[in-house]
């Protein structure tokens, strides 16, 4: 396959980015869209030019690292996988290919397609955690919990924090991935003792971080590429109400 690629290029997030235009030839059809931007930087770089940054790691659709915006879609148009995932038979020859970060306050740019979404990991820290003491690992059937909720909790926890649902939302809104992690724990025994809390805590957080409101457009779920469902962020809503009434509040976590 031969393609042509425009690829946006910044050095910091100070500095001014523009997309750059690519020629490459001789892309395997079975190559992956890594793989294929691999390709393009050993050009690149045999040429004595600067690489394009990107992130990835597993590159198997688990760590949620390698997310990017590929012809204005996160992950790009086939449903439910990541980057990684994404093969380059879905292509055509001679297609031209844009390729850009996660746009969004709350994720500034650090170089090319890699931005910095710390973010998250400050919103899992303001309640993504159980106080309650565990002590050595239980007896898998000690707790019962309905499978109703273990298949909700589950769903929840499939989140990989990869940021898409932020990415493709018209209000960079956070509140997919904040309702996924509340609701892993809070569907359960052992997350219920603090539930009111963490909702207040971490919707708090995600607030501060700057990320925008939810105006159920849905976006965030079509991009998921664990299509992790909008209930949760009703769930969500119907809790952080609650815990208003309750007089709960971040501060006393």
């Amino acid at each position: 396959m031969n393609l042509k690629l425009r690829i946006w290029r910044q050095k910091n997030a100070g500095s001014p980015g523009r997309l750059v235009d690519y020629k490459l030839d001789g892309v395997s059809a079975d190559s992956s869209f890594l793989e294929m931007l691999d390709l393009l930087n050993e050009q690149l770089i045999t040429k004595g030019e600067e690489p394009v940054a990107f992130d990835h790691d597993c590159r198997e659709g688990i760590c949620g690292m390698c997310g990017m915006m590929i012809n204005g879609v996160a992950h790009g148009l086939r449903p439910a996988v990541t980057t990684c995932q994404l093969h380059m038979r879905h292509f055509r020859d001679g297609d031209t290919i844009i390729v850009e970060p996660w746009r969004a306050k709350a994720f500034p740019i650090i170089k090319d397609l890699i931005v910095d979404r710390s973010a998250f990991d400050r919103i899992i820290q303001a309640g993504g955690f159980i106080s309650v003491t565990t002590g050595s690992a239980p007896d898998g059937n000690v707790i019962p919990v309905s499978k109703t909720k273990a298949d909700l909790s589950m769903d929840a926890a499939a989140c990989i924090g990869c940021g898409a649902c932020v990415a493709a939302c018209p209000n960079s809104s956070a509140m997919l991935f904040t309702a996924a992690k509340i609701a892993h724990l809070n569907l359960l025994p052992q997350g219920e003792v603090e539930k009111y809390e963490r909702v207040v805590g971490m919707v708090a957080r995600m607030d501060t971080e700057g990320f925008g409101g939810c105006t159920n457009i849905g976006e965030c779920t079509a991009v998921c590429p664990k299509s992790i469902s909008q209930d949760f962020i009703a769930k969500m809503n119907s809790d952080f109400i609650k815990a208003t009434f309750a007089g709960v509040t971040a501060a006393e976590k």
